[in-house]
């Protein structure tokens, strides 16, 4: 399961408003707000509509291997 920072950190990677990442993932804006924010414990759909629109965006997810977890942009190809 993906972070909350680090949703906020691959926005940021990407140069994505809150807006964008809404209609990537075809959600509200207020949902992406709340996931964010912590607000809301999302439904597991909600969340992979997130991670899908951020990794087809170029966003790879690192999980916690001891050093907590990340992402990075993929290398355009």
């Amino acid at each position: 399961m993906i972070t909350n920072g680090q949703i906020r950190a691959a926005r940021a990677l990407l140069n994505w408003k809150q807006t964008d990442l809404a209609a990537a993932a075809k959600l509200s804006e207020m949902s992406v707000k709340n996931i964010e924010r912590g607000d809301t414990d999302s439904r597991m759909s909600t969340m992979q509509a997130v991670r899908s629109a951020l990794e087809a965006a170029g966003i790879i997810f690192i999980d916690s291997n001891g050093n907590g977890p990340g992402v990075r942009l993929r290398d355009p190809a």
